[in-house]
């Protein structure tokens, strides 16, 4: 039976990815600190190691006869990075190395790195290719940018095999709904339930390639098992599509307020996904509107479509 380590992996993605390791039958370690993770995310059948992987030493019995390893542990806020652009770097570029070294020390065979499409910035055109040149707007975005180079050079390094896949605004059950930095649909939801507007930073026009959370943690296997990669490789997890935040907020049904953009947001993202799907196998399932409907009638709202 493989047995598998998912860093953050009482998080949104990494919870949803140990449930479908388990359900394929693999033995699962998981490594929180739950500084947003939620202690209600654990399967009970992983076995858990409360440490913080910016702690190497605490880290490494977790990878102990470990076969891959997830790394989808971070800080994944642009907002929290452009107010803390220290303690998300040490979390987010130091905890990375951690896991690689750790991973490398232990035999690991693979690690698959959770990139952030943050890394392409602004582009001139679309859809974003991982050979475009990048160009962060973010503390955020260059940590997640310098965590894939680290991979790369692990892999040439020291042979572990590594690939990088970045992910498109990813949405659906779990999402963080605690604190001050969430997405954008749970920023939608509190205003919505409280009888607020929703606000909407910039002109609404802003778009993204929202991705359902299933789709990428069909991603992330598929990146694991495929002989095709495993050489510091970047890959796009995306559904391929764009979508407005007007568009949205339209699904809400509900006032909306427009404010001033903020630091560090792009205008628009879209996934090139044709090498993805070439060299991993793999192709997005989830529509979006499907996707988002289903979240919203999971949270008492009849969407608008």
């Amino acid at each position: 039976m493989p047995r598998y380590l998912v860093t953050g992996g009482a998080g949104f993605i990494g919870s949803n990815l140990v449930d479908e390791l388990l359900r394929q039958g693999n033995e699962v370690h998981i490594v929180d600190n739950f500084s947003s993770g939620k202690r209600d995310n654990i399967n009970p059948a992983a076995t858990l190691f409360e440490a913080d992987f910016t702690d190497l030493d605490a880290i490494r019995p977790a990878f102990e006869g470990v076969n891959g390893v997830f790394h989808m542990g971070a800080r994944p806020s642009v907002p929290f990075s452009v107010e803390h652009p220290v303690e998300s770097s040490k979390i987010n570029i130091m905890g990375t190395i951690n896991v690689l070294t750790a991973a490398r020390d232990a035999g690991v065979k693979r690690v698959v790195y959770s990139a952030s499409s943050s890394a392409y910035g602004i582009q001139p055109v679309l859809p974003q290719r991982t050979d475009m040149t990048p160009d962060p707007q973010s503390p955020y975005a260059v940590q997640k940018y310098v965590g894939e180079l680290f991979a790369r050079q692990f892999a040439k390094l020291y042979g572990l095999e590594t690939v990088a896949l970045r992910y498109f605004n990813v949405y659906g059950p779990r999402m963080n709904d605690v604190g001050a930095y969430v997405p954008v649909f749970i920023f939608f939801l509190r205003n919505y339930r409280a009888g607020k507007p929703l606000l909407v930073y910039g002109d609404g026009e802003q778009s993204r390639d929202f991705t359902h959370v299933s789709d990428v943690v069909a991603a992330n296997i598929a990146a694991m098992q495929s002989a095709k990669v495993g050489h510091g490789e970047v890959l796009n997890a995306g559904a391929g599509g764009r979508t407005t935040l007007n568009e949205i907020v339209k699904m809400f049904g509900h006032p909306v307020e427009y404010a001033d953009p903020r630091p560090g947001d792009v205008p628009r993202s879209q996934a090139d996904i044709s090498q993805t799907m070439a060299l991993i196998d793999w192709a997005p399932k989830v529509h979006f509107k499907d996707g988002l409907s289903a979240w919203m009638r999971s949270q008492g709202i009849e969407p608008i479509v």
